[in-house]
C-alpha cells in the first residue's frame, strides 16, 4: 500500500513538473512571439518614420527649387530692367547732346562768317585775335565732344553727307565734284547732325 501510495506521489510530482515545463515552454512561446511582434512593430514603425522624413526632405526640396525658381527669374527680369534702363539714359543722354550741338553750330556758323568778313589788318586787332581764340576753344570742345566738320569742297558729292542746293559750271571740278560749301556740316559720333549745304559741278 504503501508503494503504491509513493508511486502515486511520485507520478503526480512527475505530471506536475510536465504541466510546469508544458506553461513555462507555453510562456516562453508566447513571450518569443510578443517579442517577435514588438520587433517587427519596431522595423514597421522605423519605415513609417523614415518614409516620413523623405516626404518631408522631398517638400522641402520642392519649395527650395521653386524659390531658386523664382529668384532667378526675378534676377533676369532686372538684369534686363537694368539693360533698358542703361539704354534710355544713352538714348536720352544722346538726344540731349545733339539738341545742344544743333543749337551751338549756328553759333559758330556765325563766329565763321564774323572771323572770315575780317581784313588782313583787322585780323590782327586785339578783338578779332580776342575772337579767333574764342572760336578755336569752341571747336575744340565740339571736337572732344566728337562732333567733327564734314569734308566737302574738291569731294565727290554724297547725299548721305552732303545737301545739294545747286548746280554751278566749273573748270576745276568734274561733273559730280562739289564746287562750293554754302554752309558747313558737321557730324556727331558718326551720325550727321546737319548736313553740308553744298553747290555741286553739273
Amino acid at each position: 500500500m504503501e508503494e503504491n501510495k509513493e508511486q502515486i506521489l511520485e507520478e503526480e510530482t512527475t505530471q506536475d513538473e510536465s504541466v510546469i515545463d508544458t506553461e513555462e515552454t507555453v510562456s516562453e512561446t508566447e513571450n518569443a512571439e510578443q517579442d517577435s511582434n514588438k520587433g517587427s512593430d519596431k522595423k514597421s514603425e522605423k519605415k513609417k518614420l523614415k518614409a516620413e522624413k523623405k516626404d518631408k526632405e522631398n517638400k522641402l526640396q520642392e519649395k527650395v527649387d521653386e524659390l531658386e525658381d523664382r529668384v532667378k527669374r526675378q534676377m533676369a527680369e532686372f538684369d534686363n530692367f537694368r539693360k533698358r534702363t542703361e539704354k534710355e539714359k544713352a538714348a536720352m543722354f544722346e538726344t540731349g547732346a545733339r539738341s545742344v550741338i544743333e543749337k551751338i553750330l549756328p553759333v559758330v556758323d556765325n563766329f565763321e562768317r564774323g572771323l572770315g568778313a575780317l581784313s588782313e589788318e583787322e585780323k590782327k586787332q586785339p578783338f578779332a585775335e580776342g575772337m579767333n581764340m574764342v572760336y578755336k576753344q569752341m571747336m575744340t570742345e565740339l571736337e572732344k565732344l566728337e562732333v567733327k566738320p564734314i569734308e566737302a569742297v574738291g569731294c565727290e558729292f554724297d547725299p548721305n553727307l552732303h545737301n545739294a542746293v545747286m548746280q554751278v559750271e566749273s573748270d576745276e571740278y568734274e561733273s559730280g565734284v562739289i564746287a562750293q560749301e554754302l554752309q558747313r556740316g558737321y557730324t556727331y559720333r558718326d551720325t550727321v547732325i546737319r548736313y553740308s549745304m553744298v553747290a555741286v559741278v553739273s
